[in-house]
């Protein structure tokens, strides 16, 4: 991969990579690198557009694991080395952050008030490539100098992954709650909590639609009895198996429920195109290799499938701007071969 150029503004010593057009991404113009060491991910904008929320655990500030961050968008950071604006608390293990309608609070998960100060213990998961499910995460809102506001949620079991509508009215998330990984929506003061998927599996990662009509999440579902025990057995140790997951829609109270993707692997982190007629997701599914995510965009019909993405072995977590003129997302590019994930955002080019 090589920069056009180097963007740095004297007077704020602002700087930031511009990367030159892929002709493989058709889709994505003005490629630019907003973070530069250790892991970011879903990062995901404020209703106008000039900020997102993200995660990190880049150890240079001081991070052993996910923390929740906010950044103007346009100034990205002013020294790659200096940390962005803290949202959450520094405690325990945070993840899933999302800005709330009035944009001036962040909604997010955290294990800060169960464990103490440190990080929860990474599990041991032996051979097999699996997810912890931390059952100390409860959602909590901040406002953008950290300061919580209000806890959301208080109820035994993992409540995390959860987004905004863009009504500004419900919030999607995932809960163990009920002894399996399903979705739940409330309103947006975290009352009236409904059960929205109730099939057994991992139904996680969910965002709504546009119109705020539809939801779209990754789903893991079986094939024989051997993979539904295998299935329960980890998930009572508080772990899940990522590598076999579809992508699926349903209407707001669960109705209206279909399988998108049919490819195997796994396909996850969808989100909804701006029009709500397609949706944009990642999935390592053509690779011979575990490790090689591409985002792709399908009809929500299951139809053309597009390969959006070339450069580098894993690209994910794409989310569109309210405005739908940028797409950003996560990517191993130019991380010097390093395992880093940093932080992309592109002009997205229809």
């Amino acid at each position: 991969m090589k920069f056009i150029f180097v963007i740095c503004t004297l007077i704020t010593v602002n700087c930031s990579l511009i990367f030159a057009q892929i002709p493989e991404e058709k889709h994505l113009k003005n490629v630019r690198q907003l973070t530069f060491g250790g892991n970011n991910a879903e990062a995901y904008f404020s209703r106008d557009s000039k900020y997102i929320s993200f995660q990190s655990d880049n150890p240079a500030w001081g991070l052993s694991c996910d923390q929740i961050f906010y950044m103007d968008v346009e100034k990205g950071l002013k020294d790659p080395k200096v940390r962005p604006d803290f949202i959450s608390t520094s405690f325990g293990r945070t993840t899933c952050s999302f800005f709330m309608p009035n944009g001036k609070e962040i909604l997010y998960g955290s294990t800060h008030e169960v464990g103490g100060h440190a990080c929860p213990p990474v599990p041991e998961t032996g051979k097999k490539y699996l997810w912890a499910i931390y059952d100390s995460f409860d959602f909590y809102v901040a406002d953008l100098n950290g300061k919580v506001k209000r806890r959301l949620t208080n109820t035994p079991g993992y409540d995390a992954e959860a987004t905004v509508s863009p009504d500004g009215k419900k919030i999607v998330f995932t809960s163990t709650r009920n002894g399996d990984l399903d979705l739940y929506i409330m309103d947006i003061n975290g009352k009236n909590v409904k059960q929205i998927t109730n099939e057994l599996g991992y139904d996680g990662g969910a965002f709504f639609s546009p119109d705020s009509k539809k939801l779209v999440f990754r789903a893991s579902r079986f094939s024989s009895e051997e993979e539904r025990t295998e299935y329960k057995e980890n998930l009572k140790k508080n772990l899940v198996a990522p590598t076999n997951m579809e992508i699926f829609t349903c209407n707001v109270d669960g109705s209206d429920l279909k399988q998108i993707t049919k490819l195997g692997k796994a396909n996850w982190a969808p989100y909804f195109t701006p029009k709500g007629d397609k949706i944009i997701f990642a999935s390592n599914h053509h690779s011979q290799r575990g490790y090689d995510f591409q985002l792709y965009l399908i009809n929500i019909d299951g139809t053309n499938l597009q390969k959006i993405t070339s450069e580098s072995n894993f690209n994910a977590f794409p989310m569109f701007s309210y405005d739908g003129k940028k797409l950003i997302f996560s990517s191993n590019r130019n991380n010097g071969g390093t395992r880093d994930t940093n932080l992309f955002i592109a002009d997205w080019v229809d």
